[in-house]
């Protein structure tokens, strides 16, 4: 009986000596893990933020797409067969760039321009889905229309729909034959901020714009 107890005794010693020479983590090891951790996390931030800059660019572009393909058909539509009968025009007022974005119409109120001027039909505009319209009462309800368009996901995006006239020595703003160009622009959005020039898009704006330009012939 002597000999079992000297014999766990001494199991004992040999199993705190060993559980005695085992060393846990040190604070260099928990530094170094928590530093490898945070940049991991770091990146996946960094990662993330360019992703939500790029979904918002993506949405404005897809956006500016999709109106820039109603305003041509909107032009086409009302175009109307020259006397000739070999080319198409449209009425002046489709150029007039004070009928776009709201430049014919005031807001006696701190609403957003959508919620403003699109949420319900302004009263001084012609309503061509229920009466009828000269050709530029429909250009007025067409740029209407196609500049809430433009601002539904994006606020600050701007149409512009200018021509190239084929004939400057008449009286119509848009000859026979004439070039139009439907821009949409609205501020680029840049992750880190960086300065590019887009001559396209900043021609005739101060700030650094991304945009869309289409053009065509009627």
């Amino acid at each position: 009986m002597q000999v079992n107890i000297t014999s766990s005794i001494t199991s004992v010693k040999t199993s705190y000596q060993q559980l005695n020479g085992v060393r846990g983590v040190g604070m260099i090891e928990i530094l170094v893990t928590l530093v490898i951790l945070s940049i991991g996390l770091l990146g996946i931030a960094t990662l993330q933020l360019i992703a939500s800059f790029n979904n918002v660019e993506a949405l404005s572009r897809s956006q500016a797409v999709l109106v820039a393909e109603q305003v041509a058909e909107r032009l086409r539509v009302s175009s109307v067969i020259t006397q000739n009968a070999n080319d198409k025009v449209i009425d002046d007022a489709y150029v007039d760039a004070r009928l776009y974005n709201f430049g014919n119409l005031s807001c006696h109120s701190d609403a957003s321009e959508y919620d403003c001027f699109c949420q319900s039909f302004p009263a001084t505009l012609s309503n061509c889905h229920i009466n009828q319209c000269h050709p530029a009462q429909l250009a007025a309800f067409d740029a209407y229309q196609l500049s809430c368009a433009s601002i539904q996901h994006n606020p600050n995006m701007n149409l512009e729909v200018t021509c190239n006239d084929s004939n400057t020595s008449d009286l119509i703003a848009c000859s026979a034959g004439s070039r139009y160009t439907i821009m949409l622009s609205w501020p680029a959005a840049h992750w880190q901020h960086p300065t590019i020039t887009n001559h396209s898009c900043d021609e005739l704006i101060s700030n650094d714009n991304n945009c869309l330009l289409l053009e065509l012939f009627l």
